[in-house]
């Protein structure tokens, strides 16, 4: 008989905030239910222009030389919603309800307050140009074999339980984020070395995908 505890839990998804200079661990988020789906969408970095007609008859001799190459690693998007509910954890005490896990996510798309006053002091200052402010790299999580380096694209918040004080104790968060690749960090970046991580992840996988034959495709005598 299988016994409760010889159950393996399972894995959460998160999000880790890292230190951009130096690579560091700060804070790990991890979301309280795993997402019943995932939206991902993949696009190439075609060469050329958007007006490429590959061998339609209507590009250039140069657009053409162009149709299977590459100018970087593709743009990947990803897209789910996490539910956060202080009711699944009756025996933790949340006097702010889920007021501190909707903040931690919500920081993740906002300067400091430190941030804040030193840019304006440089202001105050006559500082002509005033770099934006930069906000710790970001990694998602989906197991061990997705770790990869994100900018959150959107972070819609729909709170739909309220205690006796207001505070929210049910949330769901629609949250977009963009993976960043090497055409979107500056060499020796600790972001765009994970990213090659997470791509070399997914080369190994693609190896272990069994291959079809030609008379599945109903090309017995090849192509």
């Amino acid at each position: 008989m299988t016994r409760y505890a010889d159950i393996p839990k399972p894995i959460r998804s998160g999000i880790v905030v890292v230190d951009p200079e130096l690579g560091i661990p700060q804070r790990v988020i991890v979301l309280q239910f795993n997402p019943d789906t995932l939206e991902r969408q993949v696009a190439p970095q075609a060469a050329g222009g958007e007006g490429d007609s590959g061998g339609g008859g209507g590009g250039s001799g140069g657009d053409r030389n162009e149709a299977l190459r590459l100018k970087g690693p593709a743009e990947e998007t990803w897209k789910f919603t996490a539910e956060i509910d202080a009711t699944d954890q009756l025996d933790v005490a949340a006097p702010d309800g889920i007021h501190p896990e909707l903040a931690v996510l919500e920081m993740l798309v906002q300067p400091t307050v430190a941030q804040l006053l030193a840019a304006s002091k440089l202001t105050k200052k006559g500082t002509i140009e005033i770099s934006p402010i930069e906000t710790p790299l970001t990694l998602f999580t989906w197991g061990s074999k997705r770790v990869m380096p994100v900018r959150l694209t959107e972070l819609s918040v729909s709170e739909s339980a309220f205690d006796v004080n207001l505070c929210p104790i049910r949330a769901s968060l629609s949250i977009g984020m963009k993976v960043l690749t090497v055409s979107d960090l500056p060499a020796g970046h600790p972001g765009a070395a994970l990213y090659l991580a997470h791509l070399a992840q997914k080369e190994q996988l693609a190896r272990r995908a069994r291959g079809g034959s030609f008379a599945q495709l109903g090309l017995g005598r090849g192509i």
